[in-house]
Order: C-alpha cells, then structure tokens, then sequence
C-alpha cells in the first residue's frame, strides 16, 4: 500500500471539497434520513449528515467518487459530527463506532477502486474528527463564566470511540478539523496517541484549525502560533487551517504556520464568504486564482476546500497543484 508520507515529499496533494454542499443537492427528506432502519425513530433526523452513511450510502460515495473523479488524492469520511458528543442531538449516542466504521468502509472502499485504475495516483482517505458541539475552554453561560458544558475526559473518551472506530475501518489519516477551540483538539490528540498505543499502529495525523474572524484568532482567542505551539508535542503529518475564511482572506495565516511548522501544511478555505442568505457564491475560477498565490508562495504541501467547495473548485485546485512542487516540510514524522 502506498503511503501518504511519501507522496507528500513528491507533490502537493488535494483534499475534497464540501461533502454537506453535495448532500444538499440531494434534498433529502426526513424519510430519506431515516431510511427503513430508522423509520420508527421517536426523534426527528433530518440534518444528520454523518447518519446518511447508515440510510443513503449510495449517496455518500457517488460523493467521494465525483471528487475522486475531479482529481482529489485524499477525500473526508462523513463524520464530522460522529461523536458520542454530537450525536446526542439525535440520540443516537448507541451507534457512533456503526456510523464511522460504515463511514470509513464506504470511502475505503471507493478509494481503492480508484487506486486499482490509477495506480501511480493512489487515493487516500482521511478520517473526519469534528469539533463537537461543545467547547472546553469557555463557558456557554455568560452568567457563569466558570461553567464548561463538556469535560476534557468526555471530550477524551468520545473522541477515542471515533478513533477506534474509524482505524478499524480503514481510513489512511485522521484528520482533527475545524478546531475552534484547542483544549477539544488536545482532548482529541490525546485519544488518539491512546488507540495508536493500544492498537500498535502509527497511523499519520492531520491537524486543522479555524481562524473566525479577522481578528486572526480562534473562537478560543489564539493566534496562529499560539495555536501551532499547542499542538506541536505531538508527531503530526500536517498543521492548517479550515474552513470560517475565504482563500483570500486565509492566506497570511497559513503562511504564518508555513514559516514556523516543522509539519507539512495543509489548507483548505471556504468558497469565498457566506452571501445573506448563507450561500457561498465564489465560483471555482475564482478559487483557483486565489489558491495560485498559495503555490506560488509555497506554503502549502496540501490543498482544498471547504464550505460552499464542489468537484469543479476541487478539479481546477486539482489542475494548477501539479504545475508546483510542495513546500518542504522542517521535519517529517
């Protein structure tokens, strides 16, 4: 098997782009949702995205396969949202390690057709560990400034289910993404280097943060470095930024961790801003002329998208990453 480390000291690599853009095409109904296992279920699903992976598979990896197709080397699994944590919306806290492991199985399984056609570009897949729902740093209580809604062994022990759940699977990577708050992605971190002990694997990690604003900052207040130094004990494959910011407005803090990572570095930015209607309307041209300053500037080893990203923004990303040569990573683990 071909091992992702390797290919990063050769090219720069591309990342999907949104799986809940392409899910909204579908228009799933509630029923849809619910499928024929759930049907019965006394709590409503509609929104459950990581749970389309149980009820529409199919859907979800016609979605990998049309990134595959537009030239992506590493595609998400659908679960973002699979902690024990974060399906507690749905009450469906009981089948969290089901939801990752079909997950991760559905998008091995379309990875490894593509590599068996391909084989001097295999694909990878990478295993989605959301934020949660939860933050461990602040309160969500403006009243009581002191209150955590969530524990750093809470966060611990979810996190290490969808760990488990996804190496058993099949994934190549995890990927800890969207962090807003860093105490979470520590919390995360940690459950892995747990699993990797106990399981005797050395599966690579990706770590990706979220800057929200243009204070430069994480939701928990910390800038690019602070963010960077936090995270930098443990051996990870790549550090980045995801997600909140447009390309163009994520370009100098991705370059700030480019300068001061030993890691390879990763980015893959929203579709510009959110419109009124909380629609992103850059279209992939756009995109592409403004992660072309990223390759010129060689800052990033991996590229792709976001919110509001489809095949076509990932295809044309897909197309200028193999005119430039990858940053070199400080260090590599």
């Amino acid at each position: 098997m071909k091992d992702i480390r390797k290919e990063l000291e050769q090219r720069i690599l591309v990342l999907d782009g949104a799986m809940g853009t392409m899910l909204q095409r579908y228009k799933f109904t509630e029923e849809d949702f619910r499928g024929e296992r759930f049907k019965d279920f006394e709590h409503p699903l509609q929104g459950n995205n990581d749970l389309l992976s149980l009820t529409q598979p199919q859907a979800i990896a016609d979605v990998h396969a049309k990134y595959y197709e537009a030239g992506a080397d590493i595609v998400e699994t659908n679960t973002f949202s699979g902690t024990t944590i974060a399906m507690e919306d749905y009450h469906l806290e009981d089948i969290v390690y089901e939801l990752n492991f079909e997950s991760a199985k559905i998008a091995k399984k379309v990875a490894d057709e593509f590599t068996a056609k391909e084989p001097n570009k295999p694909r990878f897949v990478a295993g989605a560990m959301g934020p949660t729902n939860r933050t461990a740093s602040m309160s969500p209580d403006v009243n009581d400034p002191g209150y955590r809604a969530v524990t750093f062994d809470e966060l611990r022990i979810a996190y290490k289910l969808q760990a488990e759940a996804l190496i058993d699977g099949g994934v190549d990577v995890l990927l800890v993404e969207t962090i807003f708050d860093t105490l979470n992605a520590k919390a995360a971190l940690f459950a892995i280097e747990e699993v990797k002990e106990e399981k005797g694997v050395d599966i690579p990690v990706m770590v990706s943060g979220t800057i929200t604003d243009a204070s430069g900052r994480t939701l928990s207040g910390q800038t690019a470095e602070a963010f960077l130094i936090s995270i930098s004990h443990v051996p990870l494959l790549s550090v980045g930024f995801n997600c909140a910011l447009g390309a163009d407005q994520l370009l100098p803090y991705v370059k700030r961790l480019s300068q001061k990572s030993p890691f390879y570095i990763s980015a893959y930015p929203n579709a510009g801003l959110p419109n009124h209607f909380g629609e992103y309307d850059q279209t992939a041209e756009e995109m592409q002329a403004l992660v072309r300053t990223y390759l010129e500037e060689n800052v990033v080893n991996i590229i792709g998208g976001c919110c509001g990203t489809t095949p076509d923004h990932i295809s044309l990303l897909a197309t200028i990453a193999k005119e430039y040569k990858p940053r070199k990573a400080l260090a590599t683990y």
